[in-house]
């Protein structure tokens, strides 16, 4: 089974590297930009990344006719997401939600069959790292449902055993399941997942935020009183 996970880990990681590789591409050409949205992409890669990490402390990439089959699927993978994104992205994300359920269904059908045997076994220390000692900012980010939760509220998991490991890993896919229906929503006309464009803060922050300081009400001060006189002008 850890082969069968360090497969899909690898695969796994391929839809979010085609949609930074596409959203970089209309930044580039000037004509469309999210910075939100592209960051969560790059920490749902982030996610992935640590679960691949995390098979391969476990063995699950020790044979060469392993790697060859899910290395080179991968970049089979990765083109066709990026095809897809082009013509459409709600195919992409689509895809990528069917992918992610059957990773909550494949782990979760090996948690609940091996319970007993994985609470007996403690946790690689990738694991404990990611997910109890590391920064948690790419955890959090990726995690759309859990927008603008109180700090309290949001998933710390426990990491003590290979059982936690495991459900870990199959409520992060749960997590990218709901990202990526949130996406798919939004291509058709629904809500954004997160604040679109460059610059989302709301003015009063802004205010609130620059003249937290003693330098930063003098600057504001300085700056009012150049565009007043500027109007007067």
């Amino acid at each position: 089974p850890i082969q069968r996970f360090w497969f899909l880990e690898t695969v796994a990681r391929m839809p979010y590297f085609a949609y930074m590789t596409i959203l970089h591409l209309y930044e580039t050409l000037g004509w469309w930009r999210s910075l939100e949205l592209r960051t969560v992409h790059a920490a749902e890669e982030d996610n992935e990344s640590h679960h691949l990490m995390i098979m391969e402390s476990l063995g699950g990439d020790r044979e060469y006719f392993d790697r060859f089959l899910a290395q080179h699927g991968a970049i089979f993978y990765y083109w066709v997401l990026v095809l897809f994104f082009l013509v459409d992205p709600r195919f992409s994300y689509n895809f990528s939600r069917l992918l992610e359920m059957h990773a909550v269904d494949t782990y979760g059908e090996f948690v609940d069959a091996n319970a007993e045997e994985l609470k007996k076994l403690p946790p690689p220390p990738i694991a404990v790292e990611y997910y109890r000692t590391g920064d948690l900012y790419t955890f959090d980010k990726f995690q759309t449902s859990q927008r603008g939760l109180p700090e309290d509220q949001l998933r710390r998991p426990p990491c003590a055993t290979l059982y936690d490991v495991f459900s870990n890993i199959r409520d992060d896919e749960l997590e990218h399941v709901k990202t990526m229906t949130a996406c798919e929503a939004w291509i058709t006309g629904g809500p954004s997942p997160v604040p679109l464009g460059s610059a989302t803060i709301s003015i009063d922050n802004y205010e609130k935020e620059v003249q937290r300081t003693d330098e930063g009400r003098e600057a504001w001060k300085r700056w009012s009183e150049y565009v007043n006189e500027t109007l007067r002008k």
